[in-house]
């Protein structure tokens, strides 16, 4: 059983003594150390539960809130299976099945399709690639209402874009609700910059944590920060070597300068490092690789045609 280990004592009521029976139900508290068999029982025994009720439930949250993710919120590619890069600009998001495809599957599909001399398709859902920026974000609308919470999310930055702070809140919380963690991150951007909401630092670390325990590495990092500035550097640590094993390079930089000035250990800084490199790693592949420098050399030719013009 997860949590306490249940005792002779959680089966009676904390309060009056009751004892669970066949009739009689005894509900746990939120600490998950005592019963109560009803909502009077729970009110009169919370003078001298509160301070242990408190500190267990704090512990709970801390268990939950400190458990490494076993990958980031960005999930596999699709088509190859292999973990999304961080860096969004070595994958592109598709606006017909708003599926998010590594630069590796895309790239492989241009390959295939100019040696066949097949007309540009998505890689994943095969729909013809859209002719303007107008049916880009008309697929999006499409996949909103059908409640895809990627599109709805993708909804609410063009509606942040253009101002229009409240539908960009509606949008990025019905995305949230949809478990979409992106959403949560852009909640906590709209709490802290006071778009279309009041500024509110409790929401925005409620929607920092939510994404921050989903996988979310930006959101983890800026947990740490917000720890750190509120003067508790160990919990700031704990944040940043979770963000960077989850290969942000920017915690790596973090838990190092944090190890140099003594706040991390060096068991800490080593576990941190390997990883850093290992979800790095699982994000590498020939195919990815290949696309690399092909996309690269396709920039610096660009570049250079600019300059002759």
């Amino acid at each position: 059983m997860s949590g306490v280990e249940e005792s002779d004592d959680m089966m009676c009521c904390a309060s009056c003594g009751t004892a669970e029976v066949d009739d009689i139900k005894l509900k746990k508290c939120a600490c998950n150390l005592v019963r109560y068999c009803s909502v009077k029982c729970q009110k009169d025994h919370r003078p001298q539960h509160k301070r242990a009720c408190k500190k267990r439930v704090a512990e709970l949250h801390d268990e939950i809130l400190f458990k490494q993710p076993e990958s980031s919120h960005k999930g596999d590619c699709p088509i190859c299976f292999l973990p999304l890069p961080l860096d969004h600009s070595k994958s592109t998001l598709w606006s017909c099945c708003c599926k998010v495809i590594c630069d590796g599957c895309d790239y492989a599909n241009v390959i295939r399709e100019k040696r066949e001399k097949l007309d540009r398709k998505c890689p994943f859902c095969r729909h013809p690639v859209p002719k303007s920026e107008e049916e880009f974000k008309m697929n999006i609308l499409k996949r909103s209402e059908a409640n895809d919470p990627v599109a709805i999310r993708q909804m609410g930055g063009y509606r942040n874009q253009e101002g229009d702070y409240d539908g960009a809140i509606e949008y990025f919380k019905k995305a949230a609700g949809l478990g979409d963690l992106g959403a949560q991150y852009e909640l906590t951007v709209m709490y802290r910059n006071r778009h279309g909401v009041e500024k509110d630092k409790k929401k925005e670390a409620y929607h920092l944590e939510k994404a921050a325990i989903g996988g979310e590495p930006f959101a983890r990092h800026n947990l740490g920060v917000i720890e750190n500035e509120n003067g508790r550097p160990d919990r700031a640590v704990k944040h940043w070597i979770i963000a960077a094993k989850l290969g942000y390079d920017e915690s790596m930089k973090t838990v190092k300068e944090g190890f140099k000035r003594g706040l991390v250990s060096k068991e800490d800084f080593a576990a941190a490092l390997r990883g850093h490199q290992a979800a790095v790693d699982a994000t590498k592949s020939p195919q990815r690789e290949e696309a690399e420098l092909a996309l690269s050399q396709q920039r610096e030719a660009a570049k250079a045609a600019r300059k002759i013009e």
